[in-house]
Order: structure tokens, then C-alpha cells, then sequence
């Protein structure tokens, strides 16, 4: 028998293909050479061979033999292919090889042996693996969102950078038609086959700010704004316009409009003009302007001829602020007052600050004998033969200040029949008009009493300013 390795020890790399077509080629050459017949002959018809050895045969026999060799090589080849896709270590008819044997002559029989190559392919873990392999494909439908477009538009009406959403947007609707495949459960591919719009999209809307002027006041269209100085109020965008009116360092605007950066159009007690931008804040920029303005305006009504029969206005806080802290006040009785002339003021329709004016004046800022001893600020009763005698008494400065502030209220600075504390009307008995100067006439001898009334009534509210 041939060595088993001889055959192959050198074609390691050869392939399963190879080594069958090999096998076929020797197969045919011993045909051929008369080595290996292709069938078996028994010993009668050997005899009858010798016999016919002179006789010719039709061709058709050989023919016949050729094909019957054929067959039978490629049924041998089968078998070994049917072996290795079965998953065999090697190719065998007996002991791990497939041993080829034809009824050859006893002399020159031999056993044809075929080893598998060394390094051959693994073909039952190949086809285990691929039989494992579960590949899938499905057309699925599925519905997605079409996103929707932001459009911005530039605004100069707007701070700088500042934006307004006009329109949120909402996004469309389509059918997205898939083919997916997997491979053992995993996704490996996806391919869109075809989209369907089934409802569009509603696009954003918003609007992209770009004043510099807007940005820097931290304002809008319709804001409030403050004067930093007094400007005037102009018909036109040019400081040769004509003049409407002169607005105070403090004062508010309604801004309306913004044609550029260095004029605006803003509404002014009931008037409209122009403003150069330059000069204007708001609360926001500004947070003490309000405040100013509001003490601004009060001091702008201070004058001669304010009426007296109306409240001043001020806060509680403002009449603290007013009445604490006077250099001239040294027994603190104005400082320990400041709550009653708050709440008279309000309670009678009267300015508090006129009342807290005529009592420094009448008592020397609370250090006159009757305001010291009689708690009578205003020296209310006396006459000028006898002030100390006929002056009244009362129990406190507050009960003083209280009936002083009716008595001024029904008879002085009120017209007849106007409505005033309690349900009671106003006598005007001594009726001359609202104004400091009317109340001179009948409630002192002094000409000039309401100027030095006065003086103290400026000095007050301007502590406002402070």
C-alpha cells in the first residue's frame, strides 16, 4: 500500500477540487492503459478472452466502457463531496481514507488511498454557522415628524438682540415607507423606499431686535422714560423744529416711535413731538428716576397760588423724611409728630405740610412758651393783647394740630357748602379763596404772613430732593 502522506505532504495548499480532478485524470490514464477496467471480469470470461483475442468488436462496446468509466468517476466523486459536506474529519471507505479498488490483475492490484488535506476547510462549521444565521427583511411604514422652519425677521423697533416669537412652530406629519433588514435580531440595513406628506409644517415665527438706543434704556414701544436733563419737545426730528414745550430734568415720555436711533416720537401731557434719544433712560437702565420724577413733580406744584384744600400727596414716608432730622427742631417736636401731620393731611383733604409750616412759624419751632406749655403749636385762640391768656390748652400736640386742621378746613380754605369731614359741610365763614394769601386776610394781622409761611413750606418740600 502507497504511504498515506506521499501524496500529500507536498499539496497542502491545493484545493478539495484540485485533488478530485487529479483523481479522475489517473483514473482515466489506467482505463486507458488497460490497469483498471470498468467492470468487474470473472475468470470465464478471462478465458474467453484469450480466446477472442483475434476477434474485432464493434465500436459501440468501447463506447459503452468509456461511459460506464465516467459514470462511475463521477458517482465516486459524489459519495467523497456528500462525506465532506457531512461534516467528516476526512473522505474513508476504510480506516479514515476512500481506498479505490477495480478488478485489477492479482500482479499489479494496489490500494489507492486519498487523505484529506492537513489544512482543509472546516465545512461543517461553515455550514452550521450560516444554518445558525437568521437573516430577515420586512417593509414597514412607520410615521415621522417633518420638522418645521424658524423665519426671523430684523426689527428696529426691538432691542438689540432681543427676541419676540410671534408664532410657534408645529411640526408636519409624513408615512416614511422602509425596507429593514436584520441579521439574528440586529438591524444591518435600512433603505427609505418612499415618503408621503400627510400635513405640513407651521413654520416659526419670530422677530430679531436691533435698536442699540432700545437696548441701552432696556426699553420697548409704549414704555416710560425719563428726561436725564430738560429738553424741549420739537414738531419735527431737528432741533431748528418748532418748539411745543419744555420738558423737565425727571420728567416721563410714553415713547410711540423709533424712526432712527437719534430722534423718537413720545406723547407728553396729552401732546405729541420729537425727543433726541441721547438724553433719555428708563426705570430699568435707571432705577431711581421713578422716584425723582415723582419728587420732581410734587416740587413743580409748589408755589403761591397751590390750593391748600387738597392733600399734598406725600407719602408717610415723605413727611418722615421731611420733618426728621431739622436742625432748628431741637426739642423733637416736629420729628414726634410727623405721623399726626401725615394723617391729618389725609383724613382732611388739607396740606400737611402748609399745617407743619404754620406751626414753626407761629411757635418758633415748638419753643415758644405757649407751644411748650399749653402744647399749642399755632398759638390757636389768642388774641395779640393777651396771647398767653387766651392761647388755648391741649393735652398734646396731636389734639392741637387735629383742631387747627378742621377749623382751617370748615372756615378758611374751603368754599360754602363743600363736603368735608364727618358728613359736615364747609362754612366758609372766613372764606377768601385756597391760596396761602387768601388765608392771611382773616387769620392774622400780619401782612405778611403767608410769605413767611411760605418760605417754610419751600424749605420742607425741597428736603424731598435730598
Amino acid at each position: 500500500m502507497a504511504n498515506k502522506n506521499s501524496y500529500f505532504d507536498n499539496n497542502d495548499n491545493r484545493q478539495l477540487t484540485d485533488v478530485f480532478r487529479e483523481l479522475q485524470e489517473t483514473r482515466r490514464q489506467y482505463v486507458e492503459q488497460g490497469i483498471v477496467s470498468t467492470h468487474k471480469v470473472s475468470k470465464a470470461s478471462k478465458k474467453r478472452s484469450k480466446n477472442n483475442m483475434n476477434k474485432t468488436y464493434k465500436p459501440i462496446h468501447t463506447s459503452r466502457m468509456k461511459t460506464i468509466g465516467i459514470f462511475s468517476t463521477l458517482v465516486f466523486l459524489l459519495i467523497a463531496f456528500i462525506v465532506v459536506i457531512l461534516g467528516t474529519n476526512s473522505i474513508s471507505a476504510k480506516d479514515d481514507s476512500i481506498q479505490l479498488s477495480s478488478p485489477l490483475s492479482e500482479a499489479e492490484s494496489k490500494d489507492v488511498s486519498i487523505e484529506i488535506n492537513r489544512h482543509r476547510l472546516n465545512a461543517h462549521n461553515i455550514i452550521t454557522t450560516n444554518a445558525a444565521l437568521e437573516t430577515v427583511k420586512e417593509q414597514v411604514i412607520e410615521q415621522q415628524d417633518i420638522p418645521f422652519e424658524t423665519l426671523y425677521t430684523e426689527r428696529s423697533t426691538l432691542p438689540k438682540g432681543e427676541q419676540v416669537v410671534l408664532q410657534e412652530g408645529i411640526n408636519g406629519k409624513k408615512d416614511v415607507t422602509f425596507v429593514r433588514s436584520y441579521e439574528n435580531g440586529e438591524l444591518t440595513d435600512e433603505t427609505v423606499l418612499s415618503e408621503n406628506k400627510l400635513e405640513d409644517y407651521l413654520p416659526k415665527i419670530v422677530d430679531v431686535g436691533t435698536s442699540e438706543f432700545l437696548a441701552k434704556v432696556q426699553a420697548h414701544l409704549k414704555d416710560t422714560l425719563y428726561l436725564t436733563k430738560t429738553m424741549s419737545l420739537r414738531e419735527g426730528m431737528d432741533n431748528s423744529s418748532k418748539e411745543l414745550a419744555e420738558i423737565k430734568t425727571y420728567f416721563d415720555v410714553v415713547l410711540l416711535e423709533l424712526p432712527n436711533e437719534d430722534w423718537c416720537k413720545v406723547s407728553y401731557e396729552g401732546m405729541e413731538g420729537y425727543l433726541p434719544t441721547s438724553n433719555l433712560t428708563s426705570a430699568k437702565a435707571t432705577p431711581t428716576m421713578p422716584e425723582k420724577n415723582r419728587i420732581h413733580k410734587l416740587l413743580l406744584k409748589l408755589n403761591m397760588d397751590m390750593p391748600l384744600n387738597q392733600s399734598s400727596g406725600l407719602s408717610l414716608a415723605d413727611f418722615k423724611k421731611i420733618l426728621t432730622g431739622l436742625p432748628n427742631d431741637t426739642n423733637k417736636v416736629f420729628a414726634n409728630n410727623y405721623e399726626v401731620f401725615y394723617n391729618v393731611d389725609k383724613k382732611y383733604n388739607i396740606n400737611g405740610i402748609f399745617l407743619a409750616s404754620m406751626a414753626i412759624h407761629e411757635s418758633a419751632w415748638g419753643t415758644s412758651q405757649i407751644s411748650r406749655e399749653k402744647k399749642n403749636l399755632f398759638g390757636y385762640g389768642s388774641y395779640d393783647s393777651t396771647p398767653y391768656a387766651s392761647s388755648y390748652d391741649f393735652d398734646s400736640y396731636a389734639e392741637g394740630i387735629e383742631l387747627v386742621a378742621k377749623v382751617l378746613v370748615k372756615y378758611y380754605v374751603n368754599p360754602a357748602g363743600t363736603n368735608i369731614y364727618d358728613g359736615e359741610k364747609a362754612l366758609a365763614t372766613y372764606y377768601n379763596g385756597p391760596r396761602i394769601a387768601d388765608v392771611n386776610i382773616r387769620y392774622a394781622s400780619d401782612s405778611d404772613w403767608h410769605t413767611k409761611v411760605y418760605n417754610y413750606m419751600e424749605m420742607l418740600y425741597n428736603r424731598l430732593d435730598k
